[in-house]
């Protein structure tokens, strides 16, 4: 008698399963946008059409759902910086990049703030997401500085500095969130390699100094 293997599970429940995580997403990225990090659970597996215990199958907690989320954007900016690290000048590529970065953060109100005590946990599961983004936008900006559009004293640790407080500052008043592209031209401002001073004397007279100063020496 031959035995009938057990049937295997239906590849469209697996299917359905996907669209129902990548819905959910999709309409968490809308919901947060709108009312904040702590934006109603509830809320966004209605709007998603899908039932609270669907939404938690997927994302057992708020921290789960809020890692995916953040671990996507910077995915997609790691994406971002190396799609326009070969095809835009590097002053307009690094600008760009700076400017989705900013955007995001403006956009996800409290997101970035209260993921932020983990990105420095390699253990974490935004660590390696986080290290990616970090790196493409290092290359934006070495690139910057090999052409001589970047002052040179500026490593990836300043530049994130600078571009997390604009977007911590729009955060925390929101108010100054319409100023975003004004304080990201003044960080810019900042990031620019000026020209040397003109100088005021001649070689000729430079050394004529020199040679006194020896002199009294």
């Amino acid at each position: 008698m031959t035995t009938t293997p057990d049937p295997q599970p239906p590849r469209t429940q697996r299917a359905d399963a996907q669209r129902n995580r990548d819905r959910i997403l999709e309409v968490a990225r809308t919901v947060i946008g709108e009312q904040g990090t702590q934006a109603s659970l509830r809320d966004i597996a209605r709007r998603a059409g899908v039932g609270l215990g669907t939404l938690y199958r997927h994302f057992p907690t708020r921290d789960a759902l809020l890692e995916t989320l953040l671990g996507q954007r910077f995915d997609r900016l790691a994406e971002k910086a190396a799609l326009i690290e070969d095809t835009r000048p590097p002053d307009e590529a690094l600008t760009e990049w700076l400017r989705e970065f900013t955007a995001g953060a403006t956009v996800y109100r409290g997101l970035v703030t209260s993921m932020m005590a983990t990105l420095e946990d390699e253990g974490s599961p935004l660590h390696a997401s986080c290290l990616a983004m970090r790196t493409a936008a290092a290359r934006l900006l070495e690139r910057a500085q090999d052409s001589g559009h970047i002052r040179p004293d500026i490593d990836g640790t300043d530049l994130f500095a600078l571009i997390n407080a604009v977007g911590w500052i729009a955060d925390q008043a929101p108010s100054i969130a319409t100023r975003r592209e004004h304080l990201l031209s003044l960080v810019m401002d900042g990031l620019v390699r000026h020209p040397a001073p003109a100088r005021t004397t001649s070689p000729r007279q430079d050394a004529a100094d020199h040679d006194q100063r020896g002199r009294r020496a």
